[in-house]
């Protein structure tokens, strides 16, 4: 019983020294494949079905303010005051679920960051513990604006498009640091359904969900937030 205890107290070492190397390592070093990556890749093998990746890591500067804007006010308005989670929108999320079929998400943009960048594409409650361990440790590790940067290089914006300069090339035929608002709050909104949805080929749903992250991005002051963001960071 002894050494099963000291073998799993080395274990539990080994696992969170080896998670803190990880996310040290990132906080310096650009994301070149993600876990949703790999995990996009291993489901095509058993798929049958044809998947070609398309992604290509530029530093912030190199993206447009816009871009940073609206994902904000589309997917996290209180990035720069949270510690990782939005507690307050978490509990709205679990109260309209109670009522709803219809089921509501509460994760911040630091939560999607550590989902996509470590982890797998699951709703289990494994999945959910390892996600919430990451966010704590990106927070703890890394700056808001690196945060923000890891995540606009590596979220899915399309099927085997993953980042900002990707999605900006093969929507709009331009680099991601042209990318006008207007184009911005498309990409932002095609982001919770990114394989059903396209940017460059908006629905009527995802029209009014661009006009409406136009008008979030405007109350929150355009693309100063991010600049501010960038300057405080």
């Amino acid at each position: 019983m002894r050494q099963l205890l000291r073998g799993l107290a080395w274990a539990a070492g080994g696992f969170v020294a080896g998670c803190v190397l990880l996310v040290l390592t990132f906080r310096f070093v650009p994301v070149a494949v993600s876990g949703l990556m790999v995990q996009r890749r291993v489901e095509s093998w058993f798929s049958g079905k044809p998947y070609v990746s398309r992604h290509q890591w530029v530093p912030l500067e190199d993206i447009s303010p816009s871009l940073g804007v609206a994902v904000i006010a589309a997917e996290d308005q209180t990035f720069a005051e949270h510690f990782g989670f939005d507690w307050q929108a978490i509990e709205k999320a679990v109260q309209h679920n109670e009522k709803s079929r219809r089921k509501r998400g509460a994760s911040t943009v630091s939560q999607q960051t550590a989902k996509n960048a470590f982890l797998w594409n699951s709703r289990s409650w494994t999945r959910k513990g390892l996600e919430a361990w990451f966010t704590l440790l990106i927070e703890a590790g890394w700056s808001k604006k690196r945060i923000l940067e890891v995540y606009l290089n590596i979220v899915e914006f399309g099927d085997g498009v993953y980042g900002a300069e990707a999605a900006a090339r093969t929507y709009f035929g331009k680099s991601a640091k042209r990318l006008t608002p207007g184009e911005a709050a498309l990409l932002a909104a095609v982001l919770p359904n990114p394989r059903k949805f396209r940017a460059n080929a908006p629905s009527d749903y995802i029209r009014g969900r661009q006009a409406w992250i136009l008008g979030q991005m405007r109350q929150l002051g355009g693309e100063q937030v991010v600049r501010d963001l960038e300057a405080k960071l």
